[in-house]
Formats: structure tokens, C-alpha cells, sequence
């Protein structure tokens, strides 16, 4: 049954996640927005959906492993895993101008995550100033894009783009709720801590959306999307999904995440940093470094649970 509940649970945010981004996205173009807008807002959101509803499930259920380690998890994984492979498959070009403006909230999140992992706790008051500095972003973002040529909107309907993605919602939510239960039986059964699981099995599973819009936009050569989809999400992950739990549930910092895998997201964040500026592009090699680094790092989990 565990197993049934993690299938199950992965197969719907998949599902949901698809959805909520389709729909997410076909109302933005309705709107005309700009696609990096689109790449650092609504994909960025929607795809961290399921991030969101599984911090927050796993903080009410008590497992602050999975809540914690399916954010810092998540960065990781986006990092080093999705961005990786999607600049395998096609270089990633990024803007110098979006950049120094997104790089540098991405970098202030990721120092902002490691102050509240080193107080030992996520409080109420942690979560107020996260989702402050999350709203003061999308601000910022809003008002430098909109001193760029407005995009042409395009001929989507909005009525049913607002209702495929409420379906996602609906998806991600029950999917999350089975993937955490299902993730915390497995973790009792095999004997390992909740927090293990949060950083590999949730992380991923939850990334999934994040991994199918990537690809598929580098595939397609829309790197504005592919590239703005990871520093929008990991921006979303920190402010957005940390400082929600924070505010619902106050959860304490599992200490394995302050010894270890906080600094792992800090390193693959500054190792995004400076493959970014360097040539303003990620090249298939700093891919390939991306992999690799996630390859070794699932590795060392896996052998320390041994």
C-alpha cells in the first residue's frame, strides 16, 4: 500500500503539475505577458505547487524532515538535476540584465534559508519576513518588466485556462497529501529518518513538475522559460514555501539539514550563479558538472543512511 500511495502520489502532482503550468502559462499569454515573466512568476509558481502543498501537509502531520528537506531538497535538485539536464540537452542562454536582478534575489533567498536553518527553527515571524520579501520580488520583477515593450497577448481563452489550472490544484493537492503519507510510512519501514526521505524521494518527486517544463522548454529554445523556471522556483521554494509553513506551522530545522545539505544548496546556488554570468550561458559541460555534482551528492545520502 505504501508503494501505491508514492505511485499514485508522484502520477497525480505529474498530472497536476502539467496542468497548472499549461493553464498557468496559456492565461499569462492571454495577458501578454513577457516570457521570462512568465518562466519567473506563473511556471515558476505553478511548478513549485506541489513543493508548497507537501511542506506544508508534512508540517501539519508532524514530519518537519520532509518539510524542511523537500525545500532544500528541492533547490538541489533543481539545480544541479534539472537545470543540469536541461543544459545537456541545449546550452542555456541567459539575459544579463533579468539576471543581475534575479541572480541576486536568488542569492539573497538561498543566505536568507541558511539564517533560518542556523536558528534551529522556522517561526511565525521567519515566515512573515520570507513572504514579505517574496511579495517586495514579484513587485520588483512586475515594474522592470513593464519598462520593457509589453508582449502582444495572444488569442487564449482565459475562462478555461483559469479552469485547467484550478484542476492542477486539485491534482497537486491530492497527490502531495498521498506522496507524504506514503513517503512516511516508507521511511518507518526501511528504518531511515523522515528527513532522508523529504531530501530524495519527496524532493524529486515534487521537482517533477519543474524537470518536465525545463526540458522541454530548452528542447524547444525557449530558454527564458527553461532558465527563469529554476531561479523563479528556487526563489518561490525559499520565500514563498519555507515562509508559508513557517506561518502556518513552525517547524524545526531537522540538525542533519543545518550539518550538511543547507550548505550543499548554497554551493550548487553560487556554482548557478557563476555559470550563469560567465558568457551568459550554461554550456552542456557545466551541465554535465551540474549531474555529476547531483549524482555524487545522492550518493552521499544514500551512504550515510547505510
Amino acid at each position: 500500500m505504501t508503494f501505491v500511495l508514492l505511485g499514485v502520489g508522484l502520477v497525480l502532482l505529474m498530472a497536476g503539475g502539467s496542468l497548472l503550468v499549461k493553464g498557468a502559462s496559456d492565461t499569462a499569454l492571454a495577458l501578454g505577458v513577457s516570457p521570462l515573466m512568465i518562466g519567473l512568476t506563473l511556471v515558476g509558481f505553478g511548478t513549485s505547487a506541489p513543493e508548497l502543498v507537501t511542506s506544508i501537509q508534512a508540517a501539519l502531520d508532524g514530519s518537519p524532515g520532509i518539510a524542511v528537506g523537500n525545500v532544500v531538497g528541492s533547490n538541489i535538485c533543481n539545480v544541479l538535476l534539472i537545470l543540469g539536464l536541461a543544459a545537456v540537452l541545449s546550452p542555456i542562454v541567459t539575459s544579463a540584465k533579468s539576471f543581475r536582478r534575479d541572480g541576486l534575489v536568488l542569492g539573497l533567498s538561498a543566505l536568507a534559508c541558511l539564517g533560518v536553518v542556523l536558528s534551529g527553527q522556522a517561526g511565525r515571524l521567519a515566515g512573515v519576513v520570507l513572504l514579505g520579501a517574496l511579495v517586495g520580488y514579484i513587485w520588483w520583477a512586475y515594474r522592470t518588466e513593464k519598462e520593457e515593450p509589453e508582449e502582444m497577448a495572444l488569442p487564449v481563452r482565459l475562462p478555461l485556462a483559469v479552469a485547467i489550472a484550478a484542476a492542477g490544484l486539485v491534482l497537486v493537492v491530492l497527490g502531495a497529501r498521498w506522496l507524504v503519507q506514503g513517503a512516511v510510512d516508507l521511511a518507518s519501514a526501511l528504518g531511515v529518518s523522515d528527513t532522508l526521505i523529504g531530501l530524495t524521494i519527496v524532493a524529486v518527486g515534487t521537482s517533477l513538475p519543474e524537470l518536465v517544463t525545463s526540458v522541454m522548454a530548452a528542447m524547444r529554445g525557449q530558454h527564458s522559460i527553461a532558465f527563469g523556471n529554476v531561479v523563479g522556483s528556487n526563489i518561490y521554494n525559499v520565500l514563498g514555501i519555507l515562509g508559508a509553513t513557517a506561518l502556518v506551522v513552525p517547524v524545526p530545522i531537522p540538525p542533519e539539514i543545518a550539518r550538511f545539505d543547507i550548505w550543499v544548496m548554497l554551493a550548487a546556488t553560487a556554482a548557478l550563479i557563476v555559470f550563469a554570468v560567465t558568457g551568459w550561458k550554461v554550456t552542456r559541460g557545466e551541465g554535465a558538472v551540474f549531474l555529476g555534482g547531483y549524482a555524487a551528492y545522492c550518493g552521499w545520502l544514500v551512504a550515510g543512511a547505510m
